[in-house]
């Protein structure tokens, strides 16, 4: 039930961040609306004052996220919700990637949703219930032609957050795991960093660099419906693990697998056949 439920969401000024925050809205529930630049937020807030709480987050900064979990309790007492959303995307060869690049892409795609999550945990903990939704992507499951870098840190997240869903059920907090497939947010556009070009990987990265930068605006999935489904997915008993979203997402997330058992099923004959073998006894 989203009624009355706290969601603090991260990356709210746009994309799926702000889809999902017009959703609880939707459904009743209240909003801790967080942005790098509260200014982003400011058409939320009017929409609906006495349910959205509107701050400044940046997740590579640790203050201003003790400060906005403080403020968000003092606020509306509890925080049921938490759905890691901010992030950005990065493409091109690792070989291109520098090492800044990558670090950065770390710092904001992983270790920033770590810290938000640990800031968050002692409320849900002292509360006995919560729910974690992760922001992953079909690209925490599969990684292609350009997208090295970008899986680096959905990779992360996705291990980080199987791990997770263990260590906090016994205190009655779920996570969620989502896997959008390609959706109609800045993720192609704005919100996407490109490597400095090596020109040894012209030939490789030039036509995916232009098949990635052309979907943008044109992408399949609605971020509306991609909220809906998310909300839905958080309300059930028990709520999933993960997520997949689109029909792009399945499709990519089961061609993967099963490609995946059908190597599994193929190297099992002699790669299992790793243990020691009993020492023949020695001739008297």
């Amino acid at each position: 039930m989203i009624e009355n439920q706290v969601w603090l969401v991260t990356g709210t000024s746009s994309g799926f961040g702000r889809a999902i925050a017009n959703a609880v809205l939707a459904a009743g529930g209240r909003v801790v609306a967080t942005a790098r630049d509260t200014a982003a937020l400011k058409d939320i807030h009017e929409h609906a004052p006495d349910r959205v709480l509107p701050l400044r987050v940046d997740v590579t900064d640790p203050a201003t996220i003790t400060a906005a979990v403080d403020v968000a309790v003092a606020h509306f007492g509890r925080i049921d919700v938490l759905v890691n959303n901010a992030g950005y995307g990065y493409r091109g060869a690792i070989e291109e990637s520098s090492d800044r690049d990558l670090r950065d892409l770390m710092e904001t795609n992983v270790f920033g949703l770590i810290a938000v999550t640990k800031a968050v945990l002692p409320v849900m903990r002292a509360q006995g219930s919560g729910h974690i939704v992760q922001m992953s992507s079909v690209g925490g499951v599969r990684a292609r032609l350009g997208g090295a870098p970008y899986a680096l840190t959905k990779f992360a997240v996705e291990g980080l957050s199987e791990g997770m869903s263990y260590e906090l059920a016994p205190f009655g907090i779920g996570v969620t795991i989502v896997e959008p497939g390609p959706f109609r947010t800045d993720f192609a556009g704005r919100s996407v960093r490109w490597a400095d070009p090596l020109p040894a990987y012209e030939p490789v990265m030039a036509a995916e660099r232009t098949r990635f930068e052309a979907q943008n605006g044109a992408q399949p999935g609605d971020p509306d419906r991609a909220a809906a489904a998310i909300l839905r997915a958080v309300a059930m008993d028990p709520p999933p693990l993960r997520l997949p979203l689109g029909p792009e997402s399945f499709a990519g997330i089961r061609a993967t697998l099963t490609e995946r058992l059908a190597e599994l099923d193929e190297l099992e004959s002699w790669a299992a056949d790793t243990g020691f073998t009993p020492a023949e006894p020695d001739a008297d």
